[in-house]
């Protein structure tokens, strides 16, 4: 059988295989179970393997790679346009033949377990957070039917509930259950100082999240997100490219000689994105205290204000961000540290 290239559709028990000749002719059709999926892996000689990025996409491509084979993973939205009629699995596979066959999408690189590992920490700590916040909203609202109201700081109401809870005029069923709230709140808060110094010792150990690390803004959750989100980042040409993917360029309507550009397009990673985007104001808020200490800035925080002056607060966020991305490209592109550079001064006339 002239096999060249098989194109899977991953799934998490049925795999749908469509095997095609170097003309790209359909030579043979299967549907495999998770154990028959791997012994076909086992036993067919190295060819190329295609598949759409999903969340076990990695994990075959990884195991099709140990058994000799070529992996290339296609993004799920590009794959979208070449599924003919009605959505099937035989379909998305032969989506996946034709999609490959046009030349024209970028693919994915296999990510290793490793960076699998911290998006995952990065994950769960996001829904802890949310869960804390969502039990903290609770706490306030119930105390507050009943007449008590907690401080505005977080910090500060968690401390004050113990106390609350003994003297304010609450049932004692409902104080027992608040007090199990409470408790759940401090558990959380535990859980995510834990995964928190997983990052910081995952930080201190790599050498690309040590340089990212020193630049303004770039704190110890946006470079270990970005080295387990991006699978290679030689994949982008340029900086401009890198902020393109995180969703950070102007979105684009034009049609011949009339151009329109809009707001930033949003797509990409947004976990990604808000973490630039809170580094972003971190340079802001660094600008405005060197104004008000009339220290010398850097020539990045000298061009953050000029922007914010022009634009104003909210645009210049995110035009940081963008800038931020650029920085990061180059910075892990070259292998070398972020230089802060004076500002430059404008001579007197």
């Amino acid at each position: 059988m002239d096999a060249t290239t098989v194109a899977v559709d991953v799934a998490k028990n049925s795999f749908e295989v469509v095997i095609a000749n170097r003309d790209w002719q359909i030579v043979d059709r299967h549907r495999f179970s998770r154990t028959r999926f791997l012994r076909f892996l086992e036993t067919t000689p190295g060819t190329r393997v295609v598949m759409e990025t999903c969340a076990t996409a990695h994990y075959w491509g990884r195991l099709a790679q140990d058994h000799g084979h070529t992996v290339v993973l296609l993004p799920a939205a590009y794959v979208r346009p070449y599924v003919r009629r009605n959505k099937t699995d035989r379909t998305d596979a032969e989506a996946l033949l034709e999609a490959l066959r046009s030349g024209q999408l970028p693919t994915v690189p296999v990510k290793r377990v490793e960076q699998q590992a911290v998006v995952a920490l990065h994950r769960v700590r996001e829904q802890w957070k949310t869960t804390r916040i969502a039990r903290i909203n609770a706490l306030r609202a119930l105390l507050a039917e009943h007449g008590v109201v907690l401080p505005i700081k977080t910090a500060a109401a968690l401390a004050a509930v113990p106390t609350v809870l003994t003297e304010a005029a609450v049932p004692m069923y409902l104080r027992y259950v608040l007090s199990l709230l409470h408790d759940e709140i401090r558990a959380i808060e535990a859980h995510l100082k834990a995964v928190e110094g997983q990052l910081r010792t995952l930080a201190a150990r790599d050498p690309v999240i040590r340089r990212l690390r020193t630049i303004p803004g770039v704190g110890v959750l946006a470079p270990t997100a970005l080295v387990g989100s991006v699978g290679h980042i030689h994949a982008c040409r340029r900086g401009r490219q890198f902020a393109s993917w995180l969703g950070l360029t102007p979105s684009e309507y034009s049609s011949g000689s009339r151009r329109h550009l809009g707001g930033i397009s949003k797509r990409g990673d947004r976990y990604l994105r808000c973490l630039l985007t809170h580094g972003a104001r971190a340079i802001l808020a660094t600008a405005r205290r060197y104004h008000r200490d009339e220290r010398p800035p850097t020539r990045l925080l000298q061009w953050a204000v000029a922007v914010q002056s022009r634009r104003g607060h909210n645009k210049a966020t995110i035009a940081v961000a963008n800038k931020l991305g650029r920085i990061i490209w180059a910075v892990w592109t070259r292998d070398t540290d972020f230089q802060s550079i004076p500002a430059l001064t404008i001579a007197a006339a």
